[in-house]
């Protein structure tokens, strides 16, 4: 059994012997939150498709925007199961344990920092090249281990290697984030070998010390045997994190295909209201009218609101119910799996709408196919020249990769991922310009 007083610690990863002087009252996942929102990797997010195309003239949802979205839920979970753990656990209330929300919060705004671009589009195309295309070949000259890492490759695991991993120029520790604040974003707790039927998985093999000794000083329970592939239970607060993805995900998903008049408004009127009973719609319907709201996407923020709290009022209530089962490993699914049963089955509906008109809508699938080609194209490239850094071509293209990645190591394997590493950390609009430049359909304008 897993305990809340060794879960939550305010050790930073790389500063474990240190005790750097404080000139201000933040707390220490408070500055977690603060070095996230200040860095280079997150501000890139808002050029990083979530769903539909980066916005013209209608404003959709993009990755800085769902992140910013997901750890304001995520904060409110995490304080809400903070107050009712606290009252029955009062031992709890003298402890970094009250701070939960605020490493929910961080969690949240750090969830997708690894993911490339173009989306899972973007994945794929990392996977697909080493699985279908020309780095195929490959697999004789590099480890097993590498190669489950690369032909998995996963936006998950990318973002753990992204916050702790020493780039060069980079201080050791990476971020130098906080042990608790940096599990909490290990959605698959194991090693690539390891990975789930959809290829899901924590961390490469290159972070999978670094995961194993947050774990072990964390107490999260290791759950593979001598000579397995690494593979833990989840650090409970993960569940917090995913439930607040999950809520804004699917619920702002709607509200965007609104706006982009993929679904009417009495369509998305009935699927987020359908949330409710019948007393409570009626309540939502009688204040819209009672506040004056006559046009329809004012309407359905207010209607996404509604739904909103209610999916962190019942989520935050799951994790409390529960917590024996978290803290031991043995809960099963995730939190919406197991809310009541009107809101369970009118989320289900959301996503099956969601899979079949939302996703597979034409916006969406153009930039899928577009995405797909350009990150293709640009592994092809850079892939190669890595593998044979002595052909003129591949220095030429080498002298763009920016300097914090190990690209000219004598190791094939480091100059691979420094490769990864640099195609994945691009933004949409970025690596459709290196594309149109290394193909010569673009050049630069002095």
């Amino acid at each position: 059994m897993m305990n809340w007083q060794q879960l939550i610690s305010n050790k930073r990863l790389g500063q474990e012997h240190r005790h750097p002087e404080r000139h201000d009252d933040r707390t220490e996942f408070k500055r977690d939150y603060d070095r996230l929102i200040f860095s280079a990797p997150f501000r890139r997010l808002q050029n990083k498709t979530q769903v539909f195309p980066l916005p013209g003239s209608i404003f959709v949802h993009n990755r800085l925007t769902h992140s910013l979205e997901v750890a304001c839920v995520g904060m409110s979970l995490g304080n809400d199961v903070a107050r009712q753990l606290t009252r029955q656990h009062p031992e709890l209330a003298d402890t970094l344990f009250p701070e939960i929300g605020q490493i929910v919060s961080a969690a949240c705004l750090a969830h997708d920092m690894g993911n490339p671009p173009f989306g899972h589009s973007g994945e794929k195309a990392i996977q697909t090249y080493f699985t279908e295309g020309p780095g195929l070949d490959l697999q004789r000259s590099v480890s097993h281990a590498f190669w489950d890492d690369i032909t998995h490759f996963e936006g998950n695991a990318n973002a753990f290697r992204l916050l702790t991993h020493q780039f060069k120029g980079r201080r050791a520790g990476g971020f130098v984030l906080t042990y608790s604040m940096l599990s909490s974003i290990v959605k698959y707790p194991y090693s690539s070998s390891a990975a789930s039927r959809k290829g899901k998985f924590g961390f490469f093999n290159t972070e999978r010390d670094i995961y194993r000794r947050i774990a072990d000083e964390l107490g999260i329970i290791c759950i593979s045997e001598p000579g397995e592939p690494l593979k833990y239970v989840r650090h409970p607060l993960v569940y917090l994190v995913e439930a607040a993805d999950d809520i804004c995900y699917e619920i702002m998903d709607i509200e965007d295909a609104h706006k982009l008049k993929i679904i009417s408004y009495d369509e998305t009127a009935r699927l987020l209201l359908s949330f409710f009973d019948e007393p409570r719609q009626q309540s939502i319907l009688q204040r819209i009218i009672d506040e004056g709201l006559t046009d329809d996407n004012e309407k359905v923020v207010y209607m996404r609101a509604c739904v909103i709290g209610l999916l962190e009022h019942e989520c935050a209530q799951v994790f409390c119910d529960h917590e024996g089962e978290i803290l031991s490993g043995t809960f099963s699914g995730s939190l919406i799996d197991h809310i009541p049963e009107v809101p369970c089955k009118a989320y289900k509906a959301c996503a099956s709408l969601s899979a079949t008109r939302i996703y597979r809508s034409r916006p969406v699938l153009d930039v899928e196919l577009s995405g797909y080609k350009i990150m293709e194209t640009l592994m092809q490239h850079f892939i190669e020249a890595a593998h044979y850094p002595d052909r003129f071509y591949s220095k030429q293209l080498i002298c763009r990769v920016s300097s914090q990645y190990d690209i000219d190591s004598d190791n094939l394997e480091t100059r691979l991922m420094a490769i990864i590493d640099y195609i994945s950390g691009m933004t949409d609009v970025y690596a459709l310009d290196v594309y149109q430049k290394i193909c010569g359909i673009s050049l630069p304008i002095v």
